[in-house]
């Protein structure tokens, strides 16, 4: 086959930082299009990258034939962009959090079924080399059951890392619907189902606005959750960690300990309980400020290539945004919910 055509709806940072300059380091790819509503962004896309920009994505299906489509835009869009993609023919990478309900990621995965086109959800944490590495000593049994476990995802928020700062879509509740845990809460669901290959079995959740000023969406959350094999674990997700942000998971085990992404250079660290430990230093995970290859994109692209599904799926990704609406039921109601 020649080269994939891709087109990106919307331009903002994560695909300006991420999807776009992955695709076009990708010698299997051909960037031919970009949408966004704001015209100059795409156009800019455009010019830097090559192919035609349209303010808007529905203008864009009609007048390109693409393989396949990112989908970087404000959460409520991703289903509607999904799912008009995927009825264009077009193999799906819809960033996270997949949708804004499970019905709206139904429908996405649905839409990709009947179009015979694979549908891939951003998680690019399942394929940080730190995480990575610790996935493979867990399943090696080195350490035995995992018992307890927190996993945590914070910095300073979304005002450094958008391209429109404080006046970001992502402070916006009618357009993110979610803040802080459609963020990074999404990401630590996907990543303790996918480490610890088990699902939540129920959730409570704790999450508020504590300090970001003008804004309906949440800034933080401290989740309770309790997996299926009897694990007990939690799972923050802050938008205020203004000082010293973290991206680290901890498991205590009947064997020892497994810190990951605790201690800078020092990216997974085992502490067994006869005495010995390991360092493995396997190489940084993502940051905004540090931007290291995602592996999202290639993922993706290996996956159309290969004609093989995605492992990070529209299913997997629908089962990884439940455990964040339950934990949002949770708030509301002040009880624990049952997945």
């Amino acid at each position: 086959m020649g080269k994939i055509k891709v087109a990106v709806f919307g331009c903002g940072a994560i695909a300006q930082r991420r999807h776009i300059p992955e695709y076009a380091d990708n010698a299997n790819v051909e960037l031919v299009a970009f949408a966004d509503p704001i015209l100059e962004r795409a156009q800019e896309m455009a010019a830097t990258y090559g192919g035609t920009s349209y303010a808007s994505y529905e203008e864009l299906l009609k007048n390109e034939k693409v393989d396949a489509v990112s989908v970087c835009t404000p959460n409520y869009l991703h289903a509607p962009m999904a799912i008009a993609a995927a009825n264009a023919g077009a193999h799906v990478l819809v960033e996270k959090p997949m949708a804004t309900t499970a019905e709206e990621g139904e429908q996405m995965i649905e839409a990709a079924k009947r179009n015979g086109v694979f549908l891939m959800v951003g998680h690019n944490q399942r394929l940080m080399p730190p995480h990575v590495k610790a996935k493979e000593l867990l399943d090696s049994g080195l350490l035995g059951k995992v018992l307890t476990f927190r996993t945590s995802f914070g910095h300073p928020g979304p005002e450094a890392w958008s391209v429109d700062g404080r006046e970001s879509w992502f402070f916006r509740k009618e357009e993110a619907i979610m803040g802080a845990m459609g963020d990074l809460g999404v990401h630590k669901s996907d990543f303790i189902r996918y480490l610890l290959s088990d699902e939540v079995a129920e959730v409570a959740g704790f999450i508020g606005t504590i300090d970001k000023k003008d804004t309906d969406v949440d800034d933080n959350a401290t989740c309770i959750v309790r997996m299926k094999s009897g694990a007990i674990g939690t799972l923050v997700a802050s938008w205020t960690q203004y000082k010293g942000g973290d991206n680290s998971t901890v498991l205590w085990c009947e064997k020892g300990v497994m810190k990951i992404g605790t201690v800078e250079g020092d990216e997974v660290i085992i502490e067994l309980t006869d005495g010995t430990s390991e360092t493995f230093k396997v190489g940084a995970m993502a940051t905004n400020e540090k931007q290291v290859p995602s592996g999202v994109i290639d993922a993706f692209v290996e996956s159309i290539i290969t004609n093989t599904p995605p492992t990070i799926s529209g299913e997997e990704g629908l089962l990884s945004l439940k455990v964040i609406l339950a934990a949002f039921e949770s708030q509301a109601t002040g009880s624990i919910v049952k997945l």
